[in-house]
């Protein structure tokens, strides 16, 4: 058993990974950047250390502050929550050169799976479904154009090292190939400093479905379902349910199997989660995150699980604490997203909270690291809360986040509430009925 477990992150996930460290009777080390000095998760923390000034690079992004605040403190292993340092492998294999632990992934799989083209080869020779493209990176305009004629426009031009959206366009037909081709490469290098990029077909309607799935490392491994992420604004997910409302259990059982099987041939290790297009009952691999998700807590509410429990126990070497027919969904669970942002514009709205109060109440979760008197500050990610909710049925869930949405209190600073309130009233968000280009195009209606 780990004896001490530093956190490489900050605000509302730092704090979920601290409470399992709590419950599971293993101390805590927080860091932090000056302007986090009074945050949240500085207070719960057993320690904290902090490990530079405001900017990213210099503190939550310093692999240098980070190995230095766990030999100041003697910290075993490092949690990377998500975002910042978790899917780094160069920064796995410091961790590791250290005699540290890190809580997650092999830096083998992180980097495979960090790479689209390299993950996508790996994901089909496991007999993974994907969608139709590039054999690999496409090197000119000329080549791209015989890609695109080969699989049919639309397509869609991906940056290999992408993430978040950047370094993606769209090319509905012939002529709008060299700008996407050019614009793509560009932003890709601007963004990630590499201006590979390679071409998929473009799904007209799909949904994006993710299959989380869990390995022990040695080969053994299950899945818990799926969630449905598709309701997205400029590709940033807005808000998650499970189980997804156009799959059924055969369904979610044959994918769940072809996840887990893929995930346990390679030797996976830790919380995984296969994210996939989905449109006429067939599935499409875009991505494996190699790390927890945001929303991994729609997950826990259907399961009955604790996800960064599991993910500490893997990485102490032990096996997992369940097995595949012991995982059974139960009711549905949907997660919101709420942002410090000032709407129509959804532009950042960092600030001083006067007032918080949280939902509470049955099948009611708030993540988040506000309290009254907390100044949001401006030089990271908007997200200042996550309302999760659970009920018997996708109704129960639905009426369940609208009397949560009602009870919230966040004075002081703007947020995206009220677009929740108003997706909650749409005939199409309460039928389940939606696709990843919904949201964009309702708001686009809407004058957003």
């Amino acid at each position: 058993m780990f004896d001490k477990i530093l956190i490489a992150n900050r605000g509302e996930i730092a704090l979920r990974v601290i409470r399992a460290c709590r419950e599971m009777g293993i101390g805590s080390v927080a860091v932090h950047s000056t302007a986090d000095s009074d945050a949240m998760h500085v207070r719960l923390a057993d320690e904290s250390v902090c490990i530079g000034p405001p900017s990213s690079a210099q503190s939550y992004l310093s692999v240098p502050a980070i190995i230095s605040a766990c030999e100041i403190t003697g910290a075993e292993a490092i949690h990377p929550g998500y975002g910042f340092l978790s899917e780094n492998a160069a920064f796995v294999q410091v961790v590791e050169d250290h005699g540290l632990t890190f809580i997650g992934p092999s830096a083998e799989h992180i980097r495979i799976m960090g790479d689209k083209i390299t993950a996508k080869e790996t994901m089909k020779a496991l007999g993974v479904p994907c969608v139709p493209g590039s054999d690999g990176g496409v090197p000119d305009v000329d080549t791209a154009r015989k890609v695109a004629e080969e699989i049919g426009y639309p397509v869609i031009i991906k940056a290999t090292a992408g993430g978040g959206g950047r370094g993606m366009k769209l090319a509905k037909t012939p002529a709008d190939i060299d700008n996407a081709f050019h614009s793509a490469r560009s932003e890709a290098r601007n963004a990630f400093g590499n201006d590979e990029v390679y071409i998929e077909k473009y799904l007209g309607q799909p949904r994006h479905i993710e299959i989380q799935v869990f390995g022990d490392g040695k080969g053994s491994a299950v899945h818990l379902g799926e969630r449905d992420c598709s309701l997205q604004r400029r590709h940033q997910k807005v808000l998650e349910e499970a189980p997804g409302p156009a799959i059924d259990a055969a369904t979610r059982a044959r994918i769940g199997k072809v996840c887990a099987d893929a995930v346990a041939s390679i030797g996976y290790s830790g919380a995984g989660t296969i994210e996939f297009l989905y449109e006429n009952g067939e599935f499409y691999f875009i991505e494996m995150n190699t790390r927890l998700q945001v929303e991994h807590p729609v997950t826990e509410a259907v399961f009955g699980v604790d996800l960064v429990r599991e993910q500490i126990r893997i990485a102490q070497g032990l096996p997992l604490s369940f097995t595949q027919d012991e995982l059974v969904p139960s009711g549905h669970a949907i997660e919101a997203r709420i942002n410090a942002e000032r709407l129509p514009s959804f532009s950042p709205c960092p600030g001083t909270v006067r007032t918080f109060h949280a939902p509470g109440g049955l099948g009611v979760r708030m993540d988040s690291a506000l309290y009254g008197g907390y100044k949001i500050p401006p030089y990271y990610d908007s997200l200042i809360a996550k309302l999760i909710v659970h009920g018997r049925d996708r109704p129960e869930a639905l009426a369940r986040l609208r009397r949560a949405l009602g009870e919230l209190v966040v004075d002081g600073i703007d947020t995206t509430v009220p677009l929740f309130d108003a997706l909650l009233d749409n005939e199409d968000v309460q039928a389940g009925n939606y696709d990843i280009h919904w949201l964009e195009t309702w708001l686009e209606n809407a004058g957003a």
